[in-house]
């Protein structure tokens, strides 16, 4: 269950990032709402699966999720470059993020 919790913060962790571009500076009230209950719901999600989960590995894989996620979305939805470096890269996150997963204790 915490890995499940864990996964759930790291995507709510993307939706609050691609939020923030939606909110023209906290300036649209809806967008800005939904990205606030994003940030929230996250960081909540996270301290609780934090609970069962080692910090650094914990905080990891959150930051790991929320990074690969949203330079993903980034090249969908924005158009932003997606080339090998970058691409390398965000495979390096991601293997960091199994890594973490298939050694942890919990």
């Amino acid at each position: 269950m915490p890995w499940i919790l864990l996964t759930v913060a790291g995507f709510l962790e993307i939706a609050w990032a691609i939020g923030l571009k939606y909110t023209e500076g906290f300036t649209r009230l809806w967008p800005s709402v939904g990205t606030a209950a994003a940030m929230v719901g996250s960081v909540v999600l996270l301290g609780l699966a934090m609970r069962h989960l080692p910090v650094g590995t914990a905080y990891a894989v959150w930051t790991g999720i929320g990074a690969v996620g949203t330079v993903v979305l980034g090249i969908v939805l924005f158009g932003e470059p997606a080339t090998v470096a970058r691409l390398a890269c965000i495979a390096l996150i991601l293997a960091g993020i199994v890594g973490l997963k298939v050694f942890s204790a919990a």
